[in-house]
């Protein structure tokens, strides 16, 4: 058995994720999804994401520290929808501390009608993190 089969399987048991999440994680190791019928799972059509989820597992010596965020998607579209009240020599000020903070964002680039394609996109994310020594496990995706 793979050492990630075996963290998919752990996860599984610890209840951070459900089976549905498990089989999907699998197949993404194997390259590619699994058929419904292999994996006894009804096939179910793809709905938009409605959230960002954000697991990490950290080693801390003999501890280990688990973080489990689930945001709604709906929270970004609020925050679009609020960024657009912002004067603009407030968003100057904020532009300007992004940048010194080495972002090459601003805020006037964020459009509500932009908003749905950006969020089609997030459907596809998946970002996988390993530390030295496997210590450290971060998985960001959307559901």
């Amino acid at each position: 058995m793979s050492d990630h089969r075996k963290q998919i399987l752990d996860m599984l048991a610890a209840g951070q994720i459900n089976a549905e999440e498990a089989d999907r994680l699998i197949g993404a190791i194997e390259d590619g999804p699994r058929p419904a019928a292999a994996t006894g799972l009804a096939e179910r059509p793809t709905a938009a994401p409605r959230y960002l989820r954000v697991i990490a597992n950290v080693m801390d010596g003999d501890d280990q520290i688990k973080v489990n965020v689930r945001a709604p998607l709906q929270l970004l579209r609020a925050g679009v929808r609020l960024a657009s009240l912002i004067p603009p020599q407030a968003q100057d000020q904020v532009n300007s501390a992004l940048r010194e903070h080495g972002v090459g964002f601003e805020l006037s680039q964020i459009k509500p009608e932009n908003l749905d394609e950006l969020i089609d996109h997030l459907g596809d994310l998946t970002v996988d993190v390993d530390g030295e020594n496997g210590n450290l496990k971060v998985r960001i995706f959307c559901e």
